[in-house]
């Protein structure tokens, strides 16, 4: 097995050739022609969202969402460490502070039970994380920022076509960010979505988006000209990435029953050795509908996991962890935070690891995963 089973290979639908040439052939290429508006009205139709407006970056739908927040020097908002970079940066580049809570043990998503007691009068919003493609407890974190004026914005990087109680993660909060990228389910290289689900934000993030302009107005024939009215950036995809992505977006199905087949396979096939004690498998809470986005194994300790690490690279299979906690790292310090801060956050992303996940893994290659996985604590006379 000379090139190995890869972690992540990003799936070709067929189409995506035929709508460039598209865009090409229209010699449209800037944001919001036939390709951008077509993504966001898909979106739209499909998950019942009041607008959809796409961005070039998950990242850059977050730092929208945090402008609209209102969030600025010596505000703070309530997110999990366990995440990505962005999630914090979108606000730390505003002057907040974040202010991170420890996660659930069987979802490792925020805990809600522990939000309302890091709430103080300088809270601007509230931030969870579907990891994984599953669901936060949004009733309850809803219910929080209701009860205390903040808003709610979710980071559905990851929840594409989830589900919480039927709802399309993204579409609950006040705002959701969603994420295109390659090791996305579907995917655009880099390319990303806002969801605006509070039509009072609706102005104000076209303005954003548009480098501070009112020109989404003038477009529609509302002012005679356009003009700087408010902070913004360049918040607008390129035509080409939004004609790969409606490709992909037109066959969302087929994608996730494909993920969903692979997801099954692994949880049934490594099953035993979660009932042998020797790992434990993803949960999804009553209510939670996945998208699949990825398949990861919590391993007994650090050094079980990291020994797997190694035992699955040097059988060619590129297995990996996840996010080293925020709050841990250099920057996290920068806010006064210090390992033993988040004792469970620390705990299970030392713990886990993800396996190859990718719609185009053959069957073959699933199997020597779960084998080498299987052989691995054979080996140790587990």
């Amino acid at each position: 097995m000379s090139e190995g089973i890869p972690f992540n290979r990003p799936f070709i639908t067929g189409k995506e050739i035929e709508y460039l040439a598209r865009v090409i052939e229209n010699r449209k290429l800037s944001a919001d022609g036939f390709f951008t508006n077509s993504c966001a009205s898909l979106l739209q139709e499909r998950f019942d969202i009041k607008r959809v407006l796409m961005t070039p970056s998950c990242t850059g739908a977050l730092e929208m969402a945090a402008m609209l927040s209102g969030a600025g020097p010596d505000d703070e908002v309530i997110m999990p460490s366990f995440t990505f970079t962005s999630t914090a940066n979108a606000f730390v580049r505003l002057g907040a502070k974040p202010v991170f809570v420890d996660i659930r043990p069987d979802t490792l998503n925020i805990d809600e039970r522990l939000i309302e007691k890091a709430l103080t009068r300088r809270t601007k919003a509230i931030v969870p994380v579907h990891y994984a493609g599953i669901a936060c407890e949004m009733d309850r974190i809803l219910e929080i920022g209701r009860k205390h004026g903040v808003m709610v914005i979710e980071d559905a990087a990851q929840g594409v076509n989830a589900f919480y109680k039927r709802r399309a993660l993204g579409t609950i909060g006040d705002l959701g960010a969603y994420s295109f990228h390659d090791t996305k389910n579907y995917v655009a290289g880099e390319c990303g979505a806002l969801c605006i689900n509070n039509p009072e934000t609706l102005e104000r993030a076209e303005v954003i988006r548009e480098k501070g302009t009112n020109r989404d107005k003038f477009l529609r024939g509302e002012v005679d000209k356009y003009t700087w009215v408010d902070v913004g950036g360049s918040y607008l995809p390129s035509e080409i990435v939004c004609a790969f992505l409606l490709a992909q977006l037109e066959m969302m199905d087929p994608i996730n029953e494909r993920r969903r087949q692979i997801h099954d396979c692994y949880y049934q096939s490594l099953k035993p050795l979660e009932d042998r004690r020797l790992l434990r498998l993803p949960v999804a809470p009553e209510g939670c509908s996945s998208n699949y986005h990825l398949f990861y194994i919590l391993l007994p300790d650090v050094n079980t996991r990291d020994g797997l690490l190694g035992h699955l690279k040097n059988s060619g299979i590129r297995a990996t962890f996840h996010y080293v906690p925020l709050h841990s790292s250099p920057m996290g310090r920068t806010f006064g935070y210090k390992d033993s801060d988040l004792p469970l956050t620390e705990e299970l992303s030392g713990r886990l690891l993800r396996l190859p996940f990718f719609n185009e893994i053959k069957d073959t290659e699933q199997a020597l995963v779960i084998d080498s996985i299987a052989g691995f604590f054979n080996r140790r006379g587990l």
